[in-house]
Formats: C-alpha cells, structure tokens, sequence
C-alpha cells in the first residue's frame, strides 16, 4: 500500500489511500497501542475532515473514544498526547506536499513517533490481509477537546522580548496562522496569513527555493532584521537573515547554542544532529563542550533518540527541531521562538542573525541532489569503494546510507524513505573540489546504473 512510508502514512488522497483505507487505520490503531483513548488533529487540507470522519469511525467502531481537538498543528497533537497522557493519537495531515495529498502523523505514549517499523507496517499488513474489522460491543464516544489555552500558555514560556525586532513571517496559509499573531503580535509583517488548505500562494514546502521568494521580498521591502517561514502543518521552520539569504536548517542547529548555553547557561548538552549536516555545525559545537550524536534523518528517528541520549535539543536538514523541553518532540512555533530570542540578543549586541551564520559556515554544499534508479544498495556501494580505493576516510557511517568523510569534503548518499530517489549530498572547502566530486559521483551513477537526475 503506498501510502504507508518510514514516518507516517501520506499520499494522494483518492489515489494512494482512500475513506475505506482511514476508517480501518482507525480501527486497527486503539488494538496497536493498547489505548482506549485517541487523541485526534487534523490540518485544513480540502480532504482533511473527511479522513477524520472515516478515522473517528473506525476508532469509535473498535472500541475506543476520540478526543477531537479539531483544526491543529501537528505539534499542538504531539503537546495534547504528551501532556494529558493518551497512549494514542492522530494528526491527519501532509505536512509540507501539495493540497492533492492528506496523510496520518501517528504518535504513542510520551508522543512518540510510530513508524513503519513500530507499528504502521502491522498496520499496513492487517489492511493488505484483509484483516477483520467487526464492531465492539461497546461502541466508543467523540469528545471535541479545546487544548488551544493550555498549549498557548505552555509555548508562551519560551516567548522573548521581540519588540527591537522587525520581523517578517510566511504562514504558507497552514496551521501556523492558528498561532502566529496571538505569539507574536500585530507589529510583524505577515504574508499568507489566512487558513486555506488549497494553499493557493504556494506549495507548503519552505525548502524549494521558489516557495521562500516572497518571504524573501517582504524583508527586502521591509528591511526585517529576520524572515520567518513555516511549512503546512507547522512542526517545520526555516529562516531568511537580513539579506534576504536563506539560512542552512543544519545550521541553525549550532546556532541554537546561544539560547541553550548562552541564555540558560546549560553546561555540556547532549545535542542530535542528522546524517546530513554541515561538518560545521560540529566544528562549531564540540569546542563549546556539546556532546553531539549523529542519526537516521525524519522524525520517526530523531525523536527516540534525543530521548535515549537525553538530548537538550537537535535538528534536521529539512527544519525540523526537537526539544527536551517540548516532549522530545519537533515544534516549528518554539523553534523560531528560540532563533527570534537570538537574533534580538544579536541585534543588541550590534551584530546580526546574517553574521553570526557566517560565523558557523565553513563548507560549500550542494543540496541535496536527487537521482531515480533501480539499483540503490548497488550505487551505494559503487560510491562507497570508488571513493574510499582513492582516498582514505577520516569517518565513516553506514546508517541511512553512507556518510563518508575525507580531510577536506565528505558526502552522503541514502535512499529516500518517502520517495523512489537515491539521495546524494556532498560538502567541500571549495568550490572547485565540491563540483568536481559531484561531477565525479554524477557521471559514475549515470554511466553504471542508467541514474536519471
């Protein structure tokens, strides 16, 4: 079933998944986590209360009660799991894919992710099976639950003092404008501040370039100090400095460390990054005194492993960041939170958000450069020993693919775990050497395994 993927479950609805697919996700989910109670969200996507219908249906229909907390973040699901106690909850959502797709966050106790290797993939083969979903004898109940107070007044903790700041946000018309005025005011410049599923500006994805322009016009034409831009359901954010220049996610992991040890005066965190991450964000860290673990990317993940190591915080390529302080969880909303805290303290100090990232920067990065082949584990390979019979790594990594690092640049190459692409990324010192391993990585995948770019 395509739908199902290493997170959570997404795909075009009507085509990858459909109400019949929804209500028996529902029902097999109250059995999957042992939980009589589920807590249920959803986004503002054109299908979304549809799929809560069907999901509340099958939920209800197995024996267990729904408390509906209506239009949500997905962090507001993972606040509402994590605070009030359920075993069990669904955001319905899809996050940052085009308004045709829909899709399910699902989370267990302490709102920890459920991935396909912890419970969608059963979840997957009751379906395929045909698996029996017969009424229960007592059938469950629906209680619309209102968690906006508690939440707000849990967030509000983190919230600096913005008022030096002129700040300009994108809220992608997501879940984000269910927050965003009441936590920042009226003093910053909004774009797309309106809830329209149909997200009719632009795709909710701040991670394609073209989707970031207008963000990046509205601090040009207002001279904000920051640019603010979060994805549909609003667990992502990603960054514009002064410039109007987009600022690395990966990055902005090490930035972090102004809050956590500056502010607060945290001694000796323990932080997560993942396998994609800028060399520099280590290069950063480990002089400060951080203890910094590196893992598999996407939530599914990141989460229980901040919790194993008991991490302070961490963050991914695609600007999702975790937080102790937030469950273990990804929050966009207390993410740029923090960074605004920063940039404030950074503007008072004469500096600015612009600066200090070119502070932390060292490499020249290619993104992350797709290729659609058959043969991934054998173009991983082919990488690996064409690299390593050349140079001698100073690291290696064989988690989610392989990250291999040489004195002067590394790369990273993974298949993806939502899509059918082998995923490449490289760092360099220079330009010059950064173009000629990707050229290098490039013609060896074209040449040998037919790689469409």
């Amino acid at each position: 079933m395509g739908a199902f993927h290493a997170y959570d479950i997404r795909g075009v609805y009507g085509v990858d998944f459909d109400r019949d697919t929804a209500y028996k996700i529902g029902y097999f989910i109250p059995g999957l986590l042992a939980a009589d109670r589920v807590l249920v969200g959803r986004d503002c996507r054109v299908s979304s209360e549809e799929i809560r219908d069907a999901l509340v249906e099958g939920i209800t229909d197995a024996g267990a009660d729904v408390y509906d907390i209506g239009l949500s973040s997905t962090p507001m699901v993972y606040f509402g799991t994590a605070n009030y106690g359920f075993k069990a909850s669904v955001q319905i959502t899809a996050s940052h894919n085009p308004a045709e797709y829909n899709g399910m966050k699902v989370s267990r106790e302490n709102a920890l992710p459920v991935g396909l290797d912890t419970g969608l993939g059963k979840i997957r083969d009751w379906i395929d099976a045909g698996e029996a979903t017969p009424a229960a004898e007592r059938k469950g109940k629906v209680h619309p639950m209102d968690i906006h107070k508690d939440y707000m007044d849990f967030m509000m903790k983190f919230r600096g003092d913005y008022c030096s700041l002129k700040i300009a946000f994108d809220l992608s018309n997501g879940m984000s404008t269910l927050f965003a005025r009441e936590v920042f005011g009226e003093a910053p410049s909004y774009i797309f501040d309106e809830m329209d599923g149909r997200f009719p500006n632009h795709e909710p994805n701040p991670l394609i370039p073209k989707n970031v322009e207008p963000l990046r016009e509205l601090v040009r034409s207002t001279g904000a100090d920051v640019g603010v831009i979060y994805d549909g359901d609003a667990d992502r954010v990603m960054f514009v400095d002064e410039k109007a220049r987009f600022v690395a996610p990966d990055l902005v992991v090490a930035l972090m460390s102004r809050y956590f040890m500056g502010e607060r005066g945290e001694k000796a965190p323990r932080v997560l990054q993942e396998i994609r991450s800028s060399k520099a964000v280590g290069e950063y860290l480990r002089p400060l005194g951080v203890d910094l673990h590196t893992w598999k990317v996407g939530r599914a993940f990141a989460a229980p492993k901040l919790r194993e190591i008991d991490g302070l915080w961490g963050g991914e390529l695609a600007g999702h960041y975790y937080f102790r302080d937030f469950f273990y969880s990804d929050s966009g909303l207390l993410a740029s939170m923090i960074v605004l805290r920063i940039v404030a303290q950074l503007k008072k100090e004469g500096s600015s958000l612009g600066e200090a990232m070119d502070g932390i920067a060292r490499y020249r990065n290619s993104g992350e450069i797709n290729f659609k082949l058959e043969d991934k584990q054998g173009a991983m390979d082919t990488l690996r020993d064409h690299f390593t019979s050349k140079e001698k790594p100073t690291a290696f990594m064989d988690f989610d693919g392989y990250r291999i690092e040489f004195p002067q640049w590394w790369f990273n190459i993974r298949p993806s775990n939502t899509e059918p692409y082998l995923r490449f990324i490289c760092e360099a010192t220079t330009d010059e050497l950064l173009h000629e391993k990707v050229a290098e990585a490039t013609q060896l995948l074209k040449t040998r395994f037919d790689a469409v770019q």
